[in-house]
């Protein structure tokens, strides 16, 4: 049996005879659940089982599918390799990542190389695990390879993880209608290992951790991000829950701005508006929140209704998007500066000391030579204690909390969750000026 480091055995916990049953009948399995319940090493176990409890298995093959790390794939083998070293003293020639056992030859692969999982004969297991957390891009290939064998072999296909971002493969998986999706689906939050693999005081101090919610309460929020420090969100929650984002009467509010980060297709549409407190001399989130694959026609009249409703001063857009951008200055009467002629104008600003945005209501701005000064300032203002958020925008809250930076002030968007709604927030946070506030 398993050892708790290595001294104390561990038996065969009431959750994993739960699992052993229902894989008695189901062959298609999801499993969310918290770190440390021993599933991946449950599932270890239960391969190598298969393979000697007869000769059913020989002449085919079980796949491990990791993370795209390839010390990942190899501990994994190793740990299955152990099983049969330590107590037996059987010595295995395999290479790291290949086991085989009683003529079934069992590989573990890394995410990023799937080329011999794409060719297998004859697959009869197939563990993808930690798949939350796999690239983005490899999720749904992970996915596709591993259900089209499912005709071919019909497989047993397991898929395990940590919940991770949201939008992600898992929270697509538990989404899906219980009468249309081929697996099913087990949840174990931290409960299941209370008195078994956690003491109450390891999870009152787990509570503790930002990142308690995912790991132990399955919740998809994201890795922790290093742009902003927690208890700068911290406080800007706090300070945000002396304001109703739905009171838009108060004298005190003197502008506001919004925020557009235009997706269509593969990406989301980001929106953000906030506005500007006087007599607290803070910026107030009012609304964030973005939609996937958006009709172009109806994000028009949605931006409509909701500039109607919050009348923001100023509307920063993407500039990556010129096509929407003129179509949202036609439909507010807001010609202003043509997008044509927006780089002779930035020009032009710089040379007579006259802000860009001075003639204009919707303001593109580019990316790809503003991201940086975005990215800092927005950081600026958290950290001074400038912004208040309320706890209902969790969606924003989240993007801040797994925002990550990678080299200089670029912002890595595949493992930010909800960027487009972070990207929202960069635009609209332009409209203040920290010379502005004291």
């Amino acid at each position: 049996m398993p050892k708790k480091e290595n001294v104390i055995e561990k038996p065969l916990f009431d959750y994993e005879e739960l699992i052993y049953d229902i894989l008695q009948r189901n062959k298609h399995i999801w499993i969310k659940k918290a770190t440390g319940l021993g599933i991946t090493e449950f599932f270890l176990r239960y391969m190598a089982w298969l393979c000697l409890r007869n000769d059913h298995y020989q002449n085919s093959q079980m796949c491990i599918v990791t993370g795209p790390n390839i010390e990942i794939a190899i501990k994994l083998i190793k740990r299955m390799k152990a099983l049969f070293e330590n107590k037996l003293n059987i010595v295995f020639s395999d290479k790291e990542t290949v086991f085989e056992l009683n003529k079934c030859r069992i590989e573990a692969y890394p995410s990023n190389h799937l080329d011999s999982y794409r060719a297998l004969d004859n697959p009869k297991f197939i563990l993808l695990d930690e798949s939350d957390f796999f690239r983005k891009n490899e999720q749904e290939d992970v996915r596709h390879v591993s259900e089209r064998y499912i005709a071919k072999s019909n497989p047993y296909i397991v898929m395990v993880s940590t919940p991770n971002a949201p939008g992600g493969l898992f929270e697509k998986i538990e989404n899906e209608p219980e009468e249309t999706s081929l697996y099913k689906r087990i949840k174990l939050d931290y409960t299941y290992g209370l008195d078994k693999i956690y003491s109450v005081e390891d999870i009152e101090i787990a509570k503790t951790s930002p990142s308690f919610e995912r790991e132990y309460n399955l919740k998809y929020l994201g890795l922790i991000g290093n742009v902003f420090h927690e208890k700068d969100i911290q406080k800007a929650i706090e300070l945000g829950k002396t304001y109703d984002p739905n009171d838009l009467s108060n004298k005190d509010f003197a502008s506001s701005s919004m925020g557009l980060d235009c997706g269509f297709g593969s990406s989301a549409f980001g929106i953000v508006i906030t506005r500007y407190n006087n007599e607290k001399e803070k910026v107030q989130i009012l609304y964030a929140d973005e939609f996937e694959r958006p009709d172009f026609d109806e994000m028009l009249t949605k931006l409509a209704n909701l500039i109607f409703e919050y009348n923001p001063t100023k509307i920063y857009v993407d500039g990556a998007n010129p096509a929407f951008i003129k179509s949202l200055k036609i439909q507010l009467g807001d010609k202003g500066i043509e997008q044509r002629e927006y780089e002779r104008f930035v020009e032009y600003s710089k040379k007579y000391r006259k802000p860009i945005d001075e003639y204009m209501r919707v303001i593109p701005v580019h990316f790809s030579k503003e991201h940086k000064n975005m990215l800092a300032h927005c950081k600026l203002l958290l950290e001074k204690e400038y912004v208040e958020i309320n706890p209902r925008f969790d969606k924003l809250v989240t993007s801040l909390r797994t925002a990550v930076e990678k080299g200089e002030g670029d912002l890595d968007k595949e493992s930010t969750s909800y960027d487009d709604i972070f990207d929202g927030y960069r635009l609209a946070l332009k409209y203040y000026e920290i010379k502005t506030l004291k």
